[in-house]
Protein backbone atom coordinates (compact mmCIF):
# COMPACT_ATOMS: atom_id res chain seq x y z
CA UNK A 1 0.00 0.00 0.00
CA UNK A 2 1.35 3.42 -0.94
CA UNK A 3 2.16 5.84 1.87
CA UNK A 4 -0.20 8.82 1.93
CA UNK A 5 1.52 12.02 0.84
CA UNK A 6 0.86 15.23 2.70
CA UNK A 7 1.29 18.70 1.27
CA UNK A 8 3.44 20.95 3.43
CA UNK A 9 3.29 24.72 3.15
CA UNK A 10 6.45 26.75 3.60
CA UNK A 11 7.50 30.31 2.90
CA UNK A 12 10.13 31.52 0.47
CA UNK A 13 11.79 34.90 0.65
CA UNK A 14 13.43 36.52 -2.37
CA UNK A 15 14.24 39.86 -3.88
CA UNK A 16 11.37 41.60 -5.67
CA UNK A 17 13.24 41.70 -9.00
CA UNK A 18 13.89 37.94 -8.88
CA UNK A 19 10.25 37.27 -8.00
CA UNK A 20 9.07 39.40 -10.94
CA UNK A 21 11.32 37.43 -13.31
CA UNK A 22 10.04 34.18 -11.84
CA UNK A 23 6.43 35.26 -12.26
CA UNK A 24 7.09 36.11 -15.93
CA UNK A 25 8.73 32.72 -16.44
CA UNK A 26 5.87 30.77 -14.89
CA UNK A 27 3.36 32.74 -16.93
CA UNK A 28 5.30 31.98 -20.16
CA UNK A 29 5.33 28.28 -19.29
CA UNK A 30 1.64 28.22 -18.44
CA UNK A 31 1.76 27.42 -14.74
CA UNK A 32 -1.33 28.41 -12.78
CA UNK A 33 0.61 29.12 -9.60
CA UNK A 34 4.09 29.42 -8.12
CA UNK A 35 3.84 26.16 -6.18
CA UNK A 36 3.49 24.08 -9.34
CA UNK A 37 6.51 25.80 -10.89
CA UNK A 38 8.67 25.34 -7.79
CA UNK A 39 7.75 21.63 -7.54
CA UNK A 40 8.70 21.09 -11.20
CA UNK A 41 12.00 22.95 -10.77
CA UNK A 42 12.89 20.78 -7.76
CA UNK A 43 12.00 17.59 -9.65
CA UNK A 44 14.12 18.76 -12.58
CA UNK A 45 17.12 19.20 -10.26
CA UNK A 46 16.69 15.64 -8.97
CA UNK A 47 16.67 14.35 -12.56
CA UNK A 48 19.85 16.33 -13.30
CA UNK A 49 21.46 14.86 -10.20
CA UNK A 50 20.55 11.31 -11.22
CA UNK A 51 22.11 11.88 -14.64
CA UNK A 52 25.25 13.42 -13.11
CA UNK A 53 25.57 10.44 -10.73
CA UNK A 54 25.28 8.08 -13.71
CA UNK A 55 22.15 6.37 -12.42
CA UNK A 56 19.81 4.35 -14.61
CA UNK A 57 17.72 6.67 -16.71
CA UNK A 58 15.77 6.83 -19.94
CA UNK A 59 17.04 8.46 -23.09
CA UNK A 60 15.39 9.64 -26.25
CA UNK A 61 17.95 9.89 -29.00
CA UNK A 62 16.82 11.46 -32.27
CA UNK A 63 18.97 12.01 -35.31
CA UNK A 64 18.71 12.83 -39.00
CA UNK A 65 20.84 11.12 -41.60
CA UNK A 66 21.35 10.86 -45.34
CA UNK A 67 19.98 7.49 -46.33
CA UNK A 68 21.89 7.60 -49.63
CA UNK A 69 25.22 7.46 -47.79
CA UNK A 70 26.73 4.07 -48.53
CA UNK A 71 26.68 1.52 -45.68
CA UNK A 72 25.40 4.14 -43.22
CA UNK A 73 22.17 2.32 -42.36
CA UNK A 74 24.15 -0.90 -41.76
CA UNK A 75 26.51 0.90 -39.39
CA UNK A 76 23.63 2.46 -37.48
CA UNK A 77 21.87 -0.90 -37.23
CA UNK A 78 25.10 -2.55 -36.04
CA UNK A 79 25.39 -0.01 -33.20
CA UNK A 80 21.82 -0.72 -32.16
CA UNK A 81 22.38 -4.48 -32.24
CA UNK A 82 25.58 -4.14 -30.20
CA UNK A 83 23.58 -2.31 -27.54
CA UNK A 84 20.27 -4.17 -27.87
CA UNK A 85 20.02 -4.56 -24.10
CA UNK A 86 19.72 -0.78 -23.72
CA UNK A 87 17.39 -0.10 -26.64
CA UNK A 88 13.67 -0.29 -25.95
CA UNK A 89 12.27 0.96 -29.24
CA UNK A 90 13.27 2.52 -32.54
CA UNK A 91 11.12 4.55 -34.91
CA UNK A 92 12.21 5.30 -38.46
CA UNK A 93 10.65 8.17 -40.41
CA UNK A 94 11.24 9.08 -44.05
CA UNK A 95 11.59 12.86 -44.18
CA UNK A 96 12.13 13.16 -47.94
CA UNK A 97 13.89 11.28 -50.77
CA UNK A 98 17.30 11.72 -49.13
CA UNK A 99 16.83 12.06 -45.38
CA UNK A 100 15.52 9.92 -42.56
CA UNK A 101 14.76 10.66 -38.93
CA UNK A 102 15.38 7.95 -36.38
CA UNK A 103 14.13 8.08 -32.80
CA UNK A 104 15.65 5.59 -30.38
CA UNK A 105 14.24 5.10 -26.87
CA UNK A 106 16.80 3.66 -24.46
CA UNK A 107 17.22 2.67 -20.82
CA UNK A 108 20.53 2.41 -18.98
CA UNK A 109 23.17 4.37 -17.13
CA UNK A 110 23.45 7.94 -18.40
CA UNK A 111 27.04 7.49 -19.55
CA UNK A 112 26.15 4.35 -21.51
CA UNK A 113 23.30 6.07 -23.33
CA UNK A 114 25.45 9.09 -24.15
CA UNK A 115 28.12 6.77 -25.54
CA UNK A 116 25.61 5.08 -27.88
CA UNK A 117 24.43 8.48 -29.13
CA UNK A 118 28.01 9.66 -29.64
CA UNK A 119 28.85 6.53 -31.64
CA UNK A 120 25.95 7.16 -34.01
CA UNK A 121 26.61 10.90 -34.30
CA UNK A 122 30.24 10.30 -35.24
CA UNK A 123 29.36 8.33 -38.38
CA UNK A 124 29.74 10.20 -41.65
CA UNK A 125 26.32 10.88 -43.13
CA UNK A 126 24.58 11.52 -39.81
CA UNK A 127 23.60 15.17 -40.16
CA UNK A 128 22.74 15.99 -36.55
CA UNK A 129 21.09 14.60 -33.49
CA UNK A 130 20.42 15.02 -29.81
CA UNK A 131 19.90 12.86 -26.76
CA UNK A 132 17.54 13.87 -23.98
CA UNK A 133 17.85 12.05 -20.67
CA UNK A 134 15.36 11.76 -17.85
CA UNK A 135 15.04 9.73 -14.67
CA UNK A 136 12.31 8.68 -12.29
Amino acid sequence: MKKKEYVVRFGVSMENELLEKFDRLIQQRGYTNRSEAIRDMIREKFVEEAIEKDKVCFGIFSFVYDHNKRELEEKLTDIQHEHFDKIISTTHIHIDRDHCLEVVVMKGRASELKKIADLALSIKGVKHGKIVLTAV
